[in-house]
């Protein structure tokens, strides 16, 4: 068993993110979450479900989020 459990440890910042082909970096993890969020209000069809689809994968903690 882990010392510290998972849930208190800090989750790197760096995320990367795939959409629409375009891959790009993030150095911050909440600037990230908050760009496909602002995205998914703001577009429709399916470019909305693209940013969709990789805002559900940040919210679920993951490093690298794809549209695929």
């Amino acid at each position: 068993m882990l010392a510290i459990p998972e849930l208190a440890m800090l989750r790197s910042r760096k995320v990367t993110t795939v959409c629409n082909g375009r891959r790009e970096v993030w150095a911050d993890y909440e600037q990230a979450k908050a760009y496909f969020l602002e995205m998914m209000m703001n577009v429709e069809g399916e470019e909305r479900d693209r940013a969709e689809c990789v805002y559900i994968q940040l919210i679920h903690g993951l490093s690298e989020c794809s549209d695929e």
